[in-house]
């Protein structure tokens, strides 16, 4: 676990990586307030817009505002200076629900986590940064190149398992991935290794839709290991906002997604979308990341969150 010096560290980093989401959501919240006396309808006009505008996600942004109006119609909240805190409170309402650390089960061996994603969003080096945090806890890991219709992914992938220190299971560019998958199981086995992560391709193909590839490759997963994967974890681009949630709505139609890592929140003013993804799915945030270096990937806290969201 990291320390106290460490979580003050990163809390630091996580404050700078969500600077311009902060931007654009509490300061021009503080313009909107400053100097008003009342809580006026065309202050939370203003007020919605600025949620709308900061990626929360239009269903989301009316949640909100429902509760803030409410509380409002009921004079528990009366002070313009005081809708930072309400709205706060209510955020870390919502993103508490999905707050659920990935747990690593020792009774399922390997422990076999899909990692599904359209290219660009970090994948690989999701994958990398999570092998690190697990050897970190004492666990083996072997990586799986199972997105074969990139050759760069493949070499991606080598070049960050050196630096962690895992093995590869690959084939050659073209390959079928449900092979990588089938021997990376065999492997796994063999070794008696403790975590199994396989990587897969992140756009349609000429050959087979997307879909069709990663739902065959979780078949042969199933098929040699009953259970598994245990864990189906999506990785999303936080700067891509809206279309994240619409990604994440297009793989859960195909698969049981059962965790979300939120990647480059350090580049962008749209970090709000983790609440309407939050809002939206009901699925458990596992990992956010706010940048590149191999450390930059942590167990989401909800709290945490937010208090470096809305903290000056």
């Amino acid at each position: 676990m990291p320390d106290n010096q460490e979580k003050k560290g990163f809390f630091k980093r996580l404050k700078a990586g969500l600077s311009k989401t902060h931007r654009a959501v509490t300061r021009r919240l503080e313009e909107a307030t400053l100097g008003k006396r009342e809580i006026s309808s065309d202050l939370l006009e203003n007020l919605e817009e600025i949620l709308i505008t900061s990626d929360l996600g239009v269903q989301t942004v009316q949640t909100l505002m429902d509760k803030i109006r409410w509380r409002v119609e009921r004079k528990d909240l009366q002070e313009p200076g005081k809708i930072k805190q309400a709205l706060k409170d209510e955020i870390h309402e919502i993103l508490s629900r999905t707050e659920q650390v990935l747990q690593i089960h020792s009774d399922k061996k390997p422990f076999t986590i899909l990692i599904v994603g359209v290219n660009g969003t970090g994948k690989t080096t999701t994958i990398a940064k999570m092998a690190n945090i697990f050897k970190s806890q004492g666990h083996s890991v072997l990586l799986a190149a199972a997105d074969t219709f990139r050759a760069a992914a493949i070499d991606q992938i080598e070049v960050w398992a050196s630096r962690v220190g895992c093995e590869v299971i690959k084939h050659k560019p073209g390959a079928d991935p449900s092979a990588v998958a089938f021997d990376a199981l065999k492997s796994a086995r063999a070794q008696n290794i403790d975590v199994l992560i396989i990587d897969t391709a992140g756009r349609l193909h000429t050959k087979a839709p997307l879909m069709d590839e990663i739902k065959k490759v979780n078949r042969i997963i199933n098929r040699e290991l009953p259970g598994a994967p245990h864990e189906t974890l999506l990785v999303l681009d936080s700067t891509t906002g809206q279309n994240a949630i619409s990604q994440s709505k297009i793989f859960k139609e195909a698969l049981n997604i059962s965790g979300i890592a939120l990647t480059k929140l350090d580049g962008t003013a749209k970090g709000g979308v983790i609440v309407g993804i939050s809002e939206a799915l009901r699925i458990p945030v596992r990992y956010i990341g706010i940048g590149e270096k191999i450390d930059d990937l942590r167990e989401f806290n909800a709290r945490q969150f937010v208090e470096a969201m809305f903290e000056d």
